[in-house]
């Protein structure tokens, strides 16, 4: 798959939802519906069709129920649902704002859904939302950027259990476009 096709495959406002949906789990097509139910069934089974054929997501088990077969779908990998440097390198500007748009578009439905659940309290579920000036060189950025996935990666692979509670981390890291080519100290 082309890195701009994985782009618009992921990015579809849809599909990124499905994709978050089954981050560090595996789950069937009814229990994905329950956690979106705004989405048509037509339409999930036609997003959940597209992304199995992109090898975003894979068919993890399958139980014959009542004369069919449940399918439990997963992500084909824990990255799958990410883009990478590499699936990015080649979009064009116009097509990285687009993607943009649609990743804030999809964080923005995500926190509606939750501050509008009976009972949401973002001081006790630790919600927050910060932006942090960091001046690295891009030796200290590489670094950063590894011990991040040093923290997180093993993180993201627990499975669900007792006692824990999914939640969500979204990142974006964007450089300061007013000190390009700032050295005061």
């Amino acid at each position: 798959m082309a890195n701009t096709d994985k782009a618009n495959l992921i990015l579809h406002p849809v599909r990124l939802r499905i994709v978050q949906t089954l981050a560090g789990r595996a789950l069937t097509a009814g229990q994905i519906a329950a956690a979106l139910p705004d989405v048509a069934q037509a339409t999930l089974y036609r997003h959940l069709g597209a992304l199995v054929k992109g090898g975003v997501l894979t068919i993890a088990a399958e139980h014959p129920v009542r004369g069919t077969v449940e399918k439990v779908y997963a992500l084909a990998r824990p990255d799958a649902g990410h883009l990478g440097a590499e699936d990015i390198a080649s979009l064009t500007p116009d097509e990285h704002f687009r993607l943009f748009t649609a990743f804030l578009g999809a964080l923005l439905g995500d926190f509606a859904r939750y501050i509008q659940t009976p009972g949401a309290d973002p001081a006790a579920d630790s919600v927050g939302y910060h932006q942090y000036a960091l001046y690295m060189d891009d030796a200290e950025m590489q670094a950063f950027l590894a011990e991040l996935s040093r923290l997180l990666i093993p993180l993201a692979q627990q499975p669900p259990g007792a006692g824990r509670r999914r939640r969500l981390l979204n990142l974006i890291l964007l450089p300061g476009t007013d000190d390009r080519t700032d050295d005061s100290p």
